[in-house]
């Protein structure tokens, strides 16, 4: 296990990717960014499950605090049912809803305890905490506590050596306990990374840390 504080290599970033305005004492350095997209399913146990969930994510990290915070936006809707009480996947779209969540916690450097993969994934890191919101159709949702309760989290792992993508995966996990899984279920919500802005890579690489390790 390995713990890396995100602010060791930001005096060196600094200086090789931000010029700071002339007249400028202190200048913060540009925040890190993740997003992707989440397409998944909850269980069929959950209340009116099972649930079809799509939606998009972003991770925004300061590299000098080592905070991010990480934000999803959800559609989910079900299924009617059959004369048996089950599923009917010719009903698709009944009782379509939104979600938007918030995260903010400090980066760990591992994927220790985040879900598997197979084939497997390597490096990338992690964020746990308790949500500070998590809403349906934009108020509070009905599942969860005032305030929020729920602890997340979120796993971005990928692939290594040549021809390799090294950021791909995201996995959302509700803790033990925790409101939402009465909603969510307590398996993790699979999505996909799309994207990451440079400086992620080069802080890697400023930090010590090689593609693989965990």
């Amino acid at each position: 296990m390995k713990r890396i504080w995100l602010w060791a290599a930001t005096g060196l970033l600094s200086s090789l990717t931000f010029a700071p305005h002339p007249n400028a004492v202190a200048q913060d350095p540009t925040p890190l960014h993740f997003s992707g997209l989440l397409n998944d399913y909850s269980p069929v146990t959950v209340t009116n499950g099972p649930w079809e969930m799509h939606g998009q994510w972003t991770i925004s990290i300061n590299p000098r605090s080592g905070v991010a915070d990480f934000s999803a936006d959800l559609t989910m809707s079900g299924y009617g049912k059959t004369a048996q009480n089950m599923p009917d996947p010719t009903q698709p779209g009944q009782m379509s809803h939104t979600h938007h969540i918030k995260l903010t916690a400090v980066v760990t450097w591992n994927t220790s305890g985040c879900p598997t993969y197979s084939p497997g994934t390597y490096g990338g890191f992690q964020l746990n905490n308790t949500v500070s919101l998590l809403t349906a159709n934009g108020s509070n949702a009905v599942f969860e506590t005032s305030p929020p309760s729920s602890t997340l989290q979120v796993c971005v792992s990928g692939g290594e050596g040549n021809d390799s993508v090294p950021y791909s995966n995201i996995t959302l996990t509700f803790g033990s306990g925790s409101p939402a899984i009465k909603h969510f279920g307590s398996q993790s919500i699979h999505g996909v990374v799309r994207g990451w802005n440079q400086q992620w890579e080069t802080l890697r690489l400023l930090s010590g840390v090689p593609e693989g390790s965990k």
